[in-house]
């Protein structure tokens, strides 16, 4: 007896991996848009989850942002049902006009499976990111000039959300929906070049490839990967670091923040800033360079405005965030 087609078998594999350190009688829940990578993933999991003693379920989310969207969803939910998927949510969710359309409809998307998630008392979800994806991400961040952590990409797991084919390229995946049988649907957002995903799939990636030649796509994910374990290194001792220079209510000790490296120093720093109050996705490179200033270069200024209506300060010897 034949196996399965090498497209098809990937995926499973890549499942199989992504399940391995969950527990018998988990359930594992699969985000699925209805496009193809997420089709194929549904599938793999439906075919890999009962062989490890897995339950698996689905959910799509309804955007509302084109018309036709809810029969649609309900489409998707039907297909993840006749894989054999239970439970199948179909949710409707509100997308917010600030931050962006992109961003939006991201934060509307996982707040709703977190409570999709929560619901089902879920050990795991799901989602169809593939290594292209991965590659259009390192880029896009790279083009904000964001630092290590930003740069790392997308992690194979966080948390609670597993990103199965994130080893996988695009090319493979579809091959691979096709393979399954499915007609998948593809989002015209995908190909909108208003947005900046899409120019960065259509337009800039395509000219890396003409410029440099082939596989950049995997040196950006391979790049991703690298700069991820140096992130967690560097993470792990500014936990430490923190620990060292913080005295419950007194702020952080100058003495010991100068004595580190900067790449440890501002990553204290802004830990302590979002602990006393900052909005993570508003604090800059640009304010713990301020507050680094109060430590490398003091010459007795007042105190560094932060987002959330956060004032860092130098007092006695000790960088202190008041309210």
């Amino acid at each position: 007896m034949t196996g399965p087609p090498p497209a098809v078998a990937a995926v499973r594999v890549a499942v199989r991996r992504a399940l391995a350190d969950l527990e018998a009688g988990d359930l594992v829940l699969v985000a699925c848009s209805g496009g193809p990578d997420s089709l194929a993933l549904a599938a793999a999991t439906a075919f890999v989850a009962p062989r490890a003693g897995l339950r698996a379920g689905g959910v799509t989310v309804d955007h509302g942002l084109q018309p036709g969207s809810a029969e649609r969803a309900a489409q998707v939910a039907a297909t993840l049902r006749g894989l054999g998927l239970d439970p199948v949510e179909d949710v409707a969710v509100t997308v917010a006009a600030r931050g962006g359309p992109e961003g939006a409809a991201r934060t509307a998307r996982y707040a709703a499976l977190e409570t999709a998630a929560d619901r089902h008392r879920a050990a795991a979800v799901l989602l169809g990111h593939t290594r292209d994806d991965q590659a259009e991400t390192v880029l896009l961040r790279l083009a904000r000039g964001s630092g290590a952590r930003s740069l790392a990409g997308m992690a194979p797991s966080s948390g609670r959300y597993l990103r199965p084919l994130l080893e996988l390229d695009r090319a493979t995946v579809h091959t691979a929906a096709t393979e399954m049988g499915f007609r998948p649907w593809i989002d015209p957002h995908n190909s909108d070049p208003s947005y900046a995903r899409s120019r960065v799939r259509h337009d800039a990636l395509p000219a890396l490839e003409r410029t440099l030649g082939p596989g950049i796509a995997a040196a950006l994910a391979r790049t991703a990967s690298l700069l991820r374990d140096d992130a967690d290194a560097l993470d792990s001792w500014a936990e430490q670091a923190a620990r060292d220079a913080e005295a419950p209510g007194e702020g952080l000790d100058v003495k010991v923040l100068a004595d580190l490296p900067r790449a440890i120093r501002t990553r204290v720093l802004r830990r302590a800033a979002i602990a006393a109050g900052c909005p993570a996705g508003a604090l800059t490179a640009g304010h713990v360079a301020g507050l680094e200033r109060l430590v490398t270069r003091w010459r007795g200024q007042a105190h560094v405005d932060l987002p959330g209506g956060v004032a860092g300060r130098r007092v006695e010897g000790r960088i202190r965030f008041h309210g």
